[in-house]
């Protein structure tokens, strides 16, 4: 997970294989702003990108960030689109 002023990223990657295996931004969504919607809205598109992939578990990285505010917003999003 990567938040900027404007934007918001996040990946689900295979560490053991070092290979990404979905990811989602408010970039490729074409979402303005980097607010708390945005990230909610890339949270569901994560997790549906991973049900096609029938990825059903994930580890949450949140790179040092507090657990609050859009960090939060997309991690409860991903849960709520089927993310364990």
């Amino acid at each position: 997970m990567r938040r900027s002023l404007n934007h918001i990223y996040a990946q689900l990657i295979d560490d053991t294989k070092g290979v990404t295996l979905a990811q989602a931004s408010s970039v490729s969504l074409k979402i303005s702003g980097g607010n708390v919607e945005a990230a909610k809205k890339v949270g569901l598109k994560l997790a549906e990108t991973a049900k096609e992939q029938a990825i059903t578990k994930a580890r949450f990285d949140r790179a040092g960030r507090l657990f609050h505010g859009r960090v939060k917003a997309l991690a409860d999003a991903a849960r709520e689109g089927g993310l364990q």
